[in-house]
């Protein structure tokens, strides 16, 4: 087994994801660049450094979930933080159509199934199916983190108020993902609480990505910031909790 800790980055050819891995890498990490797209993954890779390795893992594929578990333990032997960062928004919405007309076509009463069950494939269950299948390598390492790249507008508390900004677009689809995914977290951080093994939701605030567009406000590197600050807590840090970098959020 080597000595450097190893972190597993899903999603991370790329806004997010890559700059996780960016900055895990320069705090002495062995990082794995996680890609549906072996090559993608590996042109990120060599954008990360010499401690980045690609690996080939789309959240939605038990098989391919399987052969990176199996891959990791046989290459590096150890995992010691798995930040779940692959998501998705949507699957219909067109390059020149709004936010607002985008919501307007995933309303509870017109959404469609097809469209919800492939954004909580990636959101929620491929998160529940990464960590299922990292766990016992992260059960060995001395001090495991796993964060998972959840977002505010899935925030029930927020938007129950009538005076939040974005309350108009919760939906069933991206917004209730995230919902569903920091009770996922919430969830793994209970079972987890006696072993160490700390588990937080980060959100990262509207970023420039792929993901909107590149509407967003902020830079990735300031995106990356909160997970990256829960992949790094040390023993006296919190688990079960949901943030960005200017503190709690409300569930």
């Amino acid at each position: 087994m080597q000595n450097k800790p190893v972190a597993l980055i899903t999603g991370a050819n790329q806004g997010i994801g890559l700059q996780i891995a960016k900055d895990l890498a320069a705090h002495g990490f062995t990082v794995l660049v996680g890609s549906r797209h072996l090559g993608r993954g590996e042109a990120a890779a060599k954008e990360v450094g010499p401690d980045a390795r690609a690996l080939q893992l789309d959240v939605t594929d038990q098989a391919s979930i399987a052969a990176a578990a199996e891959r990791i333990r046989k290459e590096l032997g150890r995992l010691d933080v798995l930040v779940n960062n692959a998501a998705i928004s949507n699957t219909s919405k067109q390059p020149d159509m709004s936010v607002q007309e985008y919501a307007k076509l995933t309303r509870p009463s017109n959404v469609s199934l097809d469209e919800v069950h492939a954004i909580w494939e990636t959101n929620v269950f491929g998160v529940l199916s990464v960590t299922q299948a990292m766990l016992p390598l992260l059960r060995e390492a001395p001090a495991a983190r796993i964060v998972n790249v959840s977002s505010g507008v899935g925030s029930l508390t927020r938007n129950s108020d009538p005076a939040y900004a974005y309350r108009s677009i919760f939906g069933p689809g991206y917004a209730a993902s995230k919902t569903a995914l920091n009770a996922m977290t919430l969830a793994i951080a209970i079972e987890l609480e006696s072993t160490g093994i700390k588990v937080n939701a980060a959100c990262p605030g509207y970023t420039k990505t792929n993901l909107n567009n590149y509407t967003g406000t902020r830079t990735v590197g300031e995106g990356a910031r909160e997970p990256v600050r829960l992949a790094l807590l040390g023993p006296d840090g919190p688990t079960g909790t949901f943030s960005n970098e200017d503190g709690a959020l409300p569930w």
